[in-house]
């Protein structure tokens, strides 16, 4: 028996490799990735473990993602304006790039100061196409964003834009941008959050992982994580619903074999 034991802790520890990676990944994301997002980055890298040992791992290793708040407050305007029909009527799928866009605005707060992001999402890649960042919520903060996502777009693309019914989107500037573009306009109905899930989840997201929790210095500071972390999204963070692509990734592979 004495001679068994001794051999049993000679052995090697299991997955001794294999953790490494996952605390490395882990770390390297800043613990925003969860147990999915571990075990789809693993097998990009060639370590093939069933998901439920990578959960048993990181659980193992005291690796826990951050938690998303259950709720949190976007920015809402004025009653006044011109509204849209819900021409998007919640159908978040989309079968290419730039065929639904969805946008939102919300507000962040730094001591005394406020802090304001407009940003669209395109609903077949989660990538954030455009946006803007400002210390206050003017009309501009919604229109220039709005022409840099145009002026990305291919001619003959006509996406669906589908926001809330906040003042700036019931805008005669912001409606005349869409119309002179072709652009199909579609509103949430009043006070539904859910009619634009999407651009709130994106918000409860980078907030749950950029913002809760973390002290900024000032609006200034915030500004510069708010770009800094719309680059990772878009860039480096992969999505299980992507197959454990980033939104630039499944752009680019659905732009090449269009």
């Amino acid at each position: 028996m004495y001679y068994y034991q001794r051999k049993a802790s000679n052995k090697p520890a299991p997955y001794v490799h294999e953790t490494a990676m996952i605390e490395s990944i882990y770390h390297e994301h800043k613990g925003r990735y969860g147990y999915r997002r571990i075990h789809l980055e693993l097998r990009q890298r060639g370590v093939l473990l069933n998901h439920k040992t990578v959960q048993r791992l990181m659980v193992g290793c005291g690796l826990k993602s951050t938690v998303r708040p259950k709720k949190y407050r976007s920015y809402r305007g004025s009653e006044d304006g011109k509204t849209a029909p819900n021409v998007l009527e919640r159908d978040f799928t989309a079968t290419r790039p730039d065929e639904k866009w969805v946008t939102d605005v919300t507000e962040f707060k730094v001591n005394d100061q406020k802090v304001y992001l407009s940003p669209i999402v395109d609903l077949f890649t989660r990538e954030v196409v455009a946006y803007r960042i400002a210390k206050n919520a003017r009309l501009p903060l919604v229109t220039d964003m709005l022409q840099d996502a145009i002026t990305r777009l291919d001619e003959n693309a006509k996406p669906i834009v589908h926001s809330d019914q906040g003042w700036q989107y019931k805008h005669r500037s912001y409606q005349k941008q869409l119309s002179d573009r072709g652009l199909v306009q579609s509103m949430s109905r009043r006070g539904n959050c859910l009619d634009n899930a999407v651009a709130e989840n994106f918000f409860g997201l980078l907030k749950t992982e950029m913002f809760h929790g973390q002290k900024f210095k000032d609006a200034d500071e915030l500004i510069e994580k708010i770009d800094e972390y719309i680059t990772y999204y878009n860039t480096r963070r992969i999505k299980v619903k992507l197959k454990g692509l980033t939104p630039a990734e499944c752009r680019s592979q659905a732009l090449q074999a269009a």
